[in-house]
């Protein structure tokens, strides 16, 4: 079912759009009916919610660590990343992540993310800046 671009090139193009906040790049990564579930934002359109992450983001710095990709049928793979996540209000908080990602049929983008990772060390930060 290898129809695509390979898991580990895909994977590589969606962390360097997260760490240039590139809206546009993201999201062309994803169908156009992706949905995305995060544990701080809730879910919600990919579109939307990586326009939410950049707004509320000064900076993204990214590390991949592992890339599982072993779905019986070949449609999910997970990524498993360091995350240094500065918000805009400067405060940088730094921990480890994994996005779960539903591929479409050719494997060219993500339909679906589940995001993974302990928000209890950066929730009051995050909800003190989407307070202001």
């Amino acid at each position: 079912m290898e129809t695509g671009l390979d898991a580990e090139a895909l994977c590589k193009r969606y962390l360097n759009a997260l760490n240039k906040g590139d809206l546009s790049a993201v999201c062309s990564l994803f169908t156009a009916d992706a949905v995305a579930h995060s544990p701080l934002y809730g879910v919600r359109p990919a579109r939307e919610f990586y326009a939410e992450l950049f707004a509320d983001t000064n900076r993204s710095e990214t590390t991949l660590l592992n890339l599982f990709d072993s779905s019986a049928n070949g449609s999910a793979l997970a990524l498993h990343f360091r995350y240094v996540w500065t918000l805009k209000s400067g405060k940088a908080v730094a921990f480890e992540c994994v996005d779960v990602f539903e591929l479409s049929e050719d494997r060219n983008q993500f339909t679906k993310i589940v995001i993974i990772y302990d928000t209890a060390h950066l929730r009051a930060d995050f909800e003190t800046h989407r307070g202001e």
